[in-house]
């Protein structure tokens, strides 16, 4: 029994390493964030972006994707620091989009997403293109 106890506290250990608590108001408890939710948001928000084919991931998050599993922070990172958040994209562009004015659509719509929804503020996104995608015919 006591091993089950040990594991689950190290989960919580580990859960609460990557959550962030949000200021609030209210007098009933805490509110946290995880690190993975801020990424899904930002991840969201640049895949409906004029421009953007899709989000670009590791070999690992293809692999878990091709599987079944969904990714939805998928070419997303999250750093944070206090309740400031930066956020770095990997994305494929369509091909015939202009890059610089595409980004900065993402650059915005990433940021609007996550304040508006989060309460937190985001300090910068970075973005790299890793491909462009060919428009389907």
């Amino acid at each position: 029994m006591d091993n089950i106890n040990e594991k689950n506290t190290v989960e919580q250990v580990q859960a609460e390493e990557h959550t962030h608590v949000l200021e609030s108001e209210e007098k009933f408890g805490e509110i946290r964030i995880a690190d993975e939710v801020v990424a899904m948001i930002a991840g969201l928000a640049a895949s409906e972006v004029n421009g953007v084919a899709s989000m670009a991931g590791n070999l690992t998050r293809d692999l878990i994707q091709k599987l079944g599993g969904k990714s939805l922070s998928r070419g997303v990172r999250i750093s944070m620091d206090q309740n400031e958040v930066s956020v770095k994209l990997a994305i494929n562009i369509r091909y015939g989009y202009n890059v610089p004015s595409t980004c900065e659509a993402v650059q915005e719509k990433v940021k609007t997403a996550i304040e508006t929804m989060t309460g937190l503020t985001v300090k910068d996104v970075s973005i790299k293109i890793v491909n462009v995608a060919m428009q389907e015919e």
